[in-house]
């Protein structure tokens, strides 16, 4: 048999149907829980798949299970107690495996990239229904290969399958299905009932509503909330019958939120997670994660971390010819105006040899400036900081700490963070852990 978890999206129904090209004896089973898309998926397409619902598997012990997209194995009927599985996930193992249990997996952002990439090495053949199911798959677990779990590896399967004919059309459709009227519902609730909170630097959302009813999945509400609000780790938690479901997003390496889903008994990935919580209320949940979060958060990059100390400042009396000269010796692209220790404007040298251009090489160049007293702190998270030069348009920011001119952040700073690995020191992981085992 070839399972996966319950509340299948995308990324599972590929990967059972990928798992089934190379495995073509082993049974693709769907769970019974679908996310509403995937089930409209299924609606239309799902007689031309070879997927066999749990009802409908022939007679006989169960002996042998892949497991993909997921390492928790849903129990069918007769299936042996000594069942042997292979886990194929793209998610780090998170727990010892039980004996007779085996994993194969990889860091990528989905685990159809990791069975697609066996296809093609085998020269499987692929009809454009199937190459559309699994570039689904990969769409989906990325945000359309924008989410910084994407790899390389992505792109490149991503391009394969549209060479064997997925149809980015039907890809784009079930991708952005309009909400059932029970999500629309809920949506409006969660986006009544939030809280943001400020930890580290860092801004974290919970939304929270009651749902007794619902039917419907609840990722795609915690997807829209997240690009609304923009934060570094959303957490939904909605109240169904009798439990209460967690769902949580990461946009930032510095809260894993995987981490803390499992001290609710869930699971998943540091950048998305779930739990299912039983025996607790909406508010004892909620409280209970207030508490815990702190330990989890670490704190975010701040400007200080990559600013440069100490800054060269112009005066506005200046003239533009004198600012050449200075800037030919100094180098820099841009430097903050200050008028009697205030800061007053940023002169940059695009301004400056648009002024020579013109023959204003005798004017001040306070008439050629950007004008404006903006600054940031060295206590300024990066989010505040890219706010900031979207705002203003400056490439160069100066920064203020205690009124005091301290330094210069700059769009090349901010450039360079992209290739800052994002690997947690010993340090701070020792740090970490010791924080979570206080009371």
């Amino acid at each position: 048999m070839i399972l996966t978890h319950e509340n299948a999206d995308f990324d599972a129904l590929a990967s059972l149907l990928a798992a089934s090209k190379l495995y073509p004896k082993a049974i693709p089973v769907l769970p019974r829980r679908i996310n509403r898309n995937g089930r409209a998926f299924l609606a239309l397409y799902g007689g031309a798949l070879p997927f066999v619902a749990p009802d409908d598997l022939p007679r006989g012990r169960i002996t042998h299970a892949i497991l993909v997209d997921t390492q928790s194995l849903t129990t069918l009927k007769r299936m042996s107690p000594q069942v042997q599985v292979n886990i194929i996930d793209h998610h780090e193992l998170s727990r010892e495996l039980p004996t007779g249990w085996t994993y194969t997996g990889e860091l990528t952002g989905a685990t159809t990239t990791l069975l697609v990439e066996q296809i093609a090495d085998q020269g499987l053949t692929l009809s454009p229904l199937e190459a559309t199911l699994l570039l689904l798959g990969i769409y989906e677990d990325t945000g359309q290969l924008t989410y910084e779990s994407t790899t390389a590896r992505d792109l490149r399967v991503a391009a394969w399958l549209l060479e064997q004919g997925a149809n980015l059309a039907v890809v784009n459709e079930y991708l952005h299905h309009p909400l059932a009227p029970d999500q629309r519902a809920l949506y409006e609730q969660l986006i009544e009932q939030t809280e943001t909170l400020d930890l580290n630097g860092q801004t974290v959302v919970i939304a929270w509503a009651e749902a007794p009813e619902l039917t419907e999945e609840i990722s795609t509400l915690a997807h829209k909330l997240r690009d609304l609000f923009e934060p570094a780790a959303l957490f939904v938690l909605v109240a169904l019958d009798r439990r209460v479901q967690m769902v949580a997003r990461s946009t930032t390496d510095s809260i894993d939120v995987a981490q803390i889903a499992a001290h609710f008994g869930g699971g998943g990935h540091p950048r998305a997670a779930a739990a299912l919580i039983r025996e607790q209320t909406l508010d004892q949940v909620r409280s209970e994660l207030r508490r815990l979060l702190p330990r989890f958060v670490r704190p975010a990059i701040t400007v200080g971390q990559i600013m440069s100390y100490g800054v060269q400042t112009f005066s506005p009396q200046m003239t533009v010819q004198e600012a050449a000269e200075r800037m030919q010796r100094l180098g820099h692209e841009g430097y903050p105006v200050v008028d009697d220790g205030r800061i007053v404007g940023l002169l940059t040298r695009q301004a400056v040899d648009r002024a020579l251009r013109h023959g204003l090489s005798g004017i001040p160049i306070e008439r050629v400036m950007e004008k404006g007293e903006v600054y940031v702190s060295p206590d300024d998270s990066i989010e505040r900081l890219q706010q900031v030069m979207t705002t203003y348009g400056w490439g160069q920011v100066p920064v203020v700490a205690e009124g005091r001119l301290v330094g210069i952040v700059t769009r090349t700073d901010l450039i360079n963070l992209w290739g800052m690995p994002s690997v947690v020191s010993r340090r701070q992981e020792i740090a970490d852990l010791l924080s979570r085992s206080l009371p």
